[in-house]
């Protein structure tokens, strides 16, 4: 049952990253794709009806954490207590940054919104990278089964590191170019006209920086964590993971030469999807990595809730996801097709 939890928190955070990944991508992307009024407002109705109900996975696989493994939970959030703080001032940051720019009709305001909305959005990025570098990376768990570190030192990849080495930040630009490919696509998918052109005319070059930064991220993983890749060679059911980012790579490009604006996203979420699959299934019995001791390693084991709980906790989940899924169908159902200027996000 520990493991199907595992997995589970595991699904449900790439489902996030995938969903919550596009609105950053176009937070990022807006100041370059969006040249007037009416094309910043194209992008924000694009990504408008989706964006704070993205968070809720967030927020749903946290829940999930602190049910199944309460001292995972405890772990991790109280040693990662300051960059959790970061991302929760950045999510409310981007938030009212959305909400603002509408109601504003000074146009220098307007532009300062637009600012905030991009710096949040590049960071949160940067942060969900940095973040997954931690859990690959490892952190100082002592004896107590506690952690607590700075959030950087010398940004080297030591015994007691910070939040941010060499390692941390790589993963992070990594996120970056990434989750910024992924809203370059899902806006040529949803927009028109020139924004879309501009949109699609970015694919290309993203996915090219994508997988150079890719190939590096993945000789600093094997410098940083070798364990990991001999986990996913001893595991053959693995392999499929590793086969679905090979394929997604490539066929990104060549959706995008053919202009078929929604398969290539999709290509992209499975990207995302396969990438982290293949990183958990690696990691898998480890939830988080001790770099003094992998005696005071944080397993599924060690860190799960009672068996009981567990077992019932299934039930309950089942009924939550099948309303969730339910819910996200038919958003994107009701809020299908282009966007424009005049879409009404909120008719619906």
């Amino acid at each position: 049952m520990e493991t199907v939890w595992f997995f589970i928190i595991a699904a449900m955070l790439a489902v996030y990253v995938v969903l919550d990944g596009f609105d950053f991508g176009a937070g990022i992307l807006h100041l370059f794709v969006a040249k007037n009024e009416g094309e910043r407002r194209t992008v924000i109705n694009a990504i408008g009806p989706f964006w704070d109900g993205n968070e809720v996975w967030l927020l749903a696989g946290g829940g999930v954490l602190v049910f199944a493994f309460p001292k995972a939970y405890a772990v991790g959030f109280s040693g990662f207590y300051l960059p959790l703080i970061m991302a929760l001032w950045l999510l409310i940051l981007r938030g009212i940054s959305i909400e603002f720019r509408g109601l504003e009709t000074n146009a220098l305001w307007r532009s300062f919104w637009d600012g905030a909305f991009f710096f949040s959005s590049s960071l949160m990025a940067i942060i969900l990278g940095a973040a997954l570098g931690n859990v690959i990376r490892g952190v100082p768990i002592g004896e107590t089964g506690y952690f607590s570190g700075p959030l950087f030192t010398d940004f080297r990849v030591s015994e007691n590191p910070g939040v941010l080495d060499w390692y941390t930040v790589t993963v992070g630009v990594f996120a970056l170019v990434v989750l910024t490919l992924h809203g370059a696509l899902f806006l040529s998918y949803k927009t028109s006209g020139e924004v879309q052109k501009r949109s699609q005319s970015l694919c290309l070059p993203l996915w090219f920086v994508m997988v150079l930064v890719g190939v590096l991220t993945t000789i600093a993983t094997a410098q940083v964590r070798p364990d990991l890749y001999r986990n996913l060679l001893g595991r053959p059911w693995t392999w499929v993971l590793a086969f679905g980012v090979i394929v997604s790579t490539v066929l990104i490009p060549l959706f995008v030469v053919r202009k078929r604006d929604l398969l290539a996203f999709l290509s992209s979420a499975g990207f995302i999807v396969c990438m982290l699959a293949a990183t958990a299934a690696g990691l898998y019995p480890t939830m988080l990595t001790s770099t003094i001791n992998r005696e005071f390693d944080l397993t599924i084991h060690n860190a799960a809730a009672g068996p009981l709980s567990l077992k019932v906790g299934i039930i309950w989940w089942g009924i939550a996801i099948v309303l969730a899924v339910f819910y996200f169908v038919h958003l994107f159902r009701a809020f299908k097709g282009k966007v424009s200027p005049e879409t009404d996000i909120y008719s619906h």
